[in-house]
């Protein structure tokens, strides 16, 4: 069964803000992980953080940008495994920004999740964190609205 995440959040600032959260490498690095993105179709970069044995996963998410229109929508690609080029999570993570009054509502869709239930469940969560985390460091202090 192919299942997905979903998020939407707004926050209280432009989407060129919000952008620079999604796509600038070190501060992606304060929400996400340590990483080599660069905003560029076709760019091939690591996500990097500790393995966790008990999802098979060995801590690098391999990605490759597959969409950019700036400010308004991203999509990567999202692999990962246990190590030893074993894939078991093959995804594509998508990220819209929607310019609305006061802000942008930013969308998440995490789609193509087939084995490893276990990462998804775990990351279902995360995702909603990460957002929220981005929405603290725009603005500390002021909470932010979001649908899960």
């Amino acid at each position: 069964m192919n299942r997905t995440i979903q998020h939407t959040i707004f926050y209280a600032h432009a989407p060129e803000i919000v952008w620079n959260y999604l796509t600038q490498s070190e501060l992606m690095a304060e929400w996400l992980m340590e990483n080599d993105f660069r905003p560029q179709p076709g760019h091939e970069f690591q996500f990097r953080i500790r393995p966790i044995p008990d999802f098979e996963f060995d801590g690098i998410v391999h990605c490759k940008v597959l969409e950019i229109i700036p400010h308004k929508r991203l999509s990567y690609s999202w692999k990962g495994g246990p190590g030893d080029g074993k894939i078991n999570m093959d995804s594509v993570v998508t990220w819209t920004l929607t310019a609305k009054e006061g802000g942008t509502e930013v969308s998440l869709i995490h789609s193509g999740f087939i084995e490893n239930q276990g990462i998804f469940n775990s990351m279902r969560e995360g995702w909603l964190k990460n957002m929220r985390k981005i929405a603290a460091l725009i603005s500390p202090g002021i909470q932010s609205d979001s649908k899960g």
